[in-house]
């Protein structure tokens, strides 16, 4: 297969990790016989510095272009002015909006090895897999928002056709995983909400009788992460809670830095971004945890190239270094970014 990707290595330790998952991509195309091309381009805050713009038009272009679109980290602390009249993030929510991303996809699952990392216990931890899909481009984040003199606000808006295609996108990856679907809201006071958990239930009751179905309200659900995570299989809710609910859970596996994300639409290249941001306080040391970006590359490998065995192969290989404790400071290791992320692409001919 020939393939393009489109690198937005972004700030802070943005270019260390992307560098990697490069890396690991180059490999598994040896391996199988791919064809992958790359692209580097600016996006965030060093776009801001050098273009004038979180999004440069040439940036964008290149991602439309793209098979695929691998993303590192944006902003640090050189942006974080709340005066200003742009900020980094804004070139993420450019890109969600103009590719039509509108589904984030976040696995939050635990490694054996890696059991005594997470701060819970490890029978509270052991093998679990869950997949939050968080609407990504409405809500909260989207809706009319402003200040006037003391006031401010922000509003949450939802229209059933935005809820009845996320509620969608869960169901049928539930029906490729343990066939659940949990829902989750504040029906309870939200109005917005009552809307979310109607149209849930008629979308999962009409068109997936097949499934488990169960809602679950936001605060409920935060507590439910911590005590019980074995007991969920598809989470699905809105911007966010989503936002909230998989940073808490990010917790669970140990590290943040083990976690990929995958935003997508209904045509066009998906956006694959570990959940981790730029780090600016271990940037350039070497150090990074280079595993998000890493499982990312398997992400897009498995939802934009339909390439499944070379997914797996990546995520084998990922399983491998853990269980060889080649790990870096954040999961209690000394290895370097460059090491990880070495012996991962090295581990790759093990899977394929």
């Amino acid at each position: 297969m020939r393939a393009g990707f489109a690198l937005l290595p972004g700030d802070g330790i943005g270019p260390e990790v992307v560098a990697e998952a490069e890396r690991v991509l180059l490999r598994v195309a040896a391996v199988f016989g791919h064809d992958f091309t790359f692209s580097s381009h600016p996006v965030g805050g060093v776009a801001i510095d050098t273009e004038g713009s979180p999004l440069p038009e040439a940036t964008l272009d290149a991602c439309r272009k793209a098979d695929a679109v691998l993303l590192g980290a944006v902003g640090g602390p050189k942006w974080d002015d709340p005066a200003a009249p742009v900020r980094p993030e804004a070139g993420l929510l450019g890109l969600r909006k103009n590719l039509g991303l509108f589904a984030n996809l976040r696995p939050i699952s635990t490694w054996p090895a890696l059991r005594d990392a997470s701060p819970l216990r490890p029978e509270i931890v052991s093998d679990v897999d869950i997949l939050f899909v968080r609407e990504l481009t409405g809500g909260i984040y989207f809706g009319p928002s402003g200040r006037e003199g003391t006031r401010a606000w922000s509003v949450m808006e939802y229209s059933v056709p935005e809820i009845e295609r996320i509620v969608r996108v869960a169901a049928d990856a539930a029906r490729a995983r343990r066939g659940k679907v949990t829902s989750v809201d504040k029906a309870n006071v939200l109005e917005v909400s009552r809307l979310w958990r109607e149209t849930a239930a008629r979308i999962m009751g009409t068109e997936y009788p097949d499934l488990d179905f169960e809602v679950q309200l936001v605060d409920a659900m935060a507590m439910h992460i911590i005590k019980r995570p074995r007991d969920f299989d598809v989470v699905v809710t809105g911007n966010l809670f989503g936002d909230i609910l998989t940073d808490e859970a990010s917790m669970l596996p140990g590290s943040m830095g083990m976690l990929p994300s995958a935003s997508l639409g209904t045509g066009g290249p998906g956006l694959y971004e570990p959940v981790h941001g730029s780090a600016p306080d271990i940037t350039g040391r070497g150090i990074a945890n280079p595993m998000g970006a890493i499982l990312c590359a398997a992400m897009a490998l498995r939802h934009s190239l339909q390439l499944v065995d070379e997914a797996a192969a990546v995520e084998r290989a990922v399983a491998a270094v853990l269980d060889a404790g080649v790990r870096t400071a954040d999961l209690g290791g000394d290895a370097t970014t460059d090491a990880v992320g070495g012996a991962v692409a090295a581990a790759v001919p093990d899977g394929g």
